[in-house]
């Protein structure tokens, strides 16, 4: 099981505010804030989680090719809500919220690019 994972940005403070806006409609934020790196992760902590999150920002040369991140949501509605908020907050559209049954049945999923143009997703496995 994938305990953690982080991505390189170009702008940490950038993408810092990027994300923390975005992944709030999931429930994430800001857990560790290093200067130089940034750990997000819900507010369901349990002991023997790690206490930086399990999504992890650092400044860097953003990697190439450009990753896939998909974040997992509890509802379509945090889906639309995950598309929203990166789209306000300066995302390119890679994909409306919908159903997406050529993955699977119930896969409800948005796509994004994010500022350093990595596709980020929310899905929801349980969508219409």
């Amino acid at each position: 099981m994938i305990d953690h994972t982080g991505i390189n940005v170009s702008n940490l403070e950038q993408s810092k505010q990027f994300y923390q806006a975005v992944l709030a409609t999931l429930g994430y934020a800001v857990r560790l804030d290093f200067g130089v790196a940034v750990g997000f992760g819900d507010g369901k902590a349990e002991a023997g989680d790690d206490p930086g999150g399990d999504f992890w920002i650092s400044q860097g040369e953003p990697y190439t090719p450009r990753s896939h991140i998909a974040f997992r949501a509890g509802s379509a509605e945090q889906v639309a809500a995950f598309y929203q908020a990166a789209l306000a907050a300066g995302a390119r559209d890679n994909g409306a919220p919908g159903p997406r049954p050529h993955y699977h049945p119930g896969y409800y999923a948005a796509f994004a690019y994010d500022p350093d143009g990595y596709n980020i997703e929310a899905v929801f496995h349980g969508g219409d």
